[in-house]
């Protein structure tokens, strides 16, 4: 079922669309090598071999997981010699470029700057923190993105019709065919092997039909009634969030878990909890906060499926954390008070006073130092008088907070006189 055009390529518009480098390449027929940067099973080899058909080139894989320099060198030198014989160029595939190590990846420089190969490179992670910087500045970058439940939908009623897939030989009940998109997690590659996997147990069972239960025990995997863009999505991260604000960690990682299963963006969760840690821990806890921006960073940095680990950390530390709403509610308090129209002006003392006029105006005149004061901290008005009296900030004496609770009512006393 692998495409074998542009137009049939699914997702990927981006790059498909008219007078794009990658259709230049493809029709125009250009010598340049590609590095093709997306998530598993969202065309990167099947670009490579695009590529190779309709340029009439030769077509060589090399896999960064089996191949060393001594392979590498084996396949431009073959290429190489292709050329010079009046052969035809060679396009040379390498799976998983990451994977090669500095050396490796300096192997393939020479084919490159002499263009003996056309060189397509792909990858899972971020070029630019694994690949060395010559083959990147030689070769053009094409982001690939995760396709979407439309498209693997599209991709799997394809392979059910046509003749190179199941030609029509069983149909596909809908549950099933939401089964095994919600499965495959925006892989192509991922959901004809279920696919595959599904029709091979419902011709053992002499059905020409593929249900649900079918396709559950094909893939030996239940099916998480869950659906992305309906209440249920609403429903779970909203128990989610409510199970690590009462510091039950079993109840948050279930949750965690169904929307792992479901195939939720994790790039979602992770916001949801660098929200939390301020909104539901705050000064309770401030390793929080960097523990959830940890998590987040993980995730684009690492990608799933490893990056589950890093978002269950991050729930585990957020649940069992102490718990302080006092950061929100002291944002909020302030903002009801400015859209109330409790504005004031700025004590004069405190307005810039570094242009020319401002000492004439005032501006400036009679601040104090913080730091030429005992205990750094000085005393004099801050706030605008509309609001000189408001306490907006009320720690709690939950975990860390109950020292900042201490400090504060001292600090707040002198810098106001109290």
């Amino acid at each position: 079922m692998r495409p074998r055009t542009l137009d049939e390529l699914v997702g990927q518009e981006q790059l498909r669309a008219a007078g794009s480098p990658l259709r230049q390449l493809v029709e125009g027929d250009q010598a340049m090598s590609l590095l093709l940067w997306g998530p598993p099973g969202t065309g990167k080899t099947t670009i490579a071999s695009i590529l190779s058909r309709h340029t009439g080139r030769r077509f060589v894989e090399v896999s960064a997981v089996s191949a060393g320099v001594k392979e590498v060198r084996a396949a431009i030198d073959a290429a190489r010699a292709q050329l010079n014989g009046g052969g035809r160029e060679t396009v040379l595939f390498v799976d998983e470029v990451h994977r090669f190590s500095k050396a490796q990846q300096d192997a393939l420089l020479p084919g490159v700057e002499n263009r003996w190969v056309t060189l397509v490179a792909a990858t899972t992670e971020n070029p630019f923190f694994s690949v060395i910087s010559p083959l990147l500045s030689r070769s053009l970058l094409l982001r690939l993105e995760s396709l979407t439940d439309d498209d693997i939908r599209g991709v799997i009623a394809s392979a059910v019709d046509d003749e190179r897939g199941l030609d029509g030989a069983v149909s596909l009940d809908d549950d099933a065919l939401d089964h095994l998109v919600r499965l495959a997690g925006g892989d192509a590659r991922r959901s004809l092997t279920y696919l595959e996997a599904a029709a091979g147990a419902a011709r053992a069972r002499g059905s020409h039909a593929i249900d649900l239960a079918t396709a559950e025990t094909a893939v030996d995997q239940a099916a998480v009634r869950y659906d992305r863009q309906g209440d249920q999505h609403y429903d779970v991260i909203s128990a989610f969030i409510k199970s690590i604000r009462g510091s039950d960690a079993d109840a948050a990682l279930h949750y965690l878990a169904r929307m792992f299963e479901a195939g939720e963006d994790p790039r979602f969760i992770a916001r949801r909890l660098v929200i939390l840690a301020s909104e539901d821990v705050g000064l309770a806890d401030p390793t929080a906060l960097p523990t959830a921006v940890a998590a987040a960073q993980a995730v684009q940095l690492i990608g799933m499926p490893e990056a589950r680990l890093n978002l269950a950390q991050a729930v585990i530390a957020l649940a069992v954390a102490p718990k302080s709403n006092a950061v929100i509610k002291a944002i909020e308090a302030a903002s009801a008070d400015v859209r109330a129209g409790k504005i004031g002006a700025v004590p004069a003392h405190l307005r810039d006073a570094h242009y020319g006029g401002a000492q004439k105006l005032g501006h400036g005149s009679g601040y104090t130092y913080s730091h030429d004061q005992p205990f750094g901290i000085a005393e004099q008005q801050y706030a605008p008088d509309v609001v000189l009296d408001a306490e907006y900030y009320q720690p709690t004496s939950l975990g860390a907070e109950a020292a900042v609770k201490e400090r504060w009512e001292r600090v707040r006393r002198l810098i106001r006189g109290g």
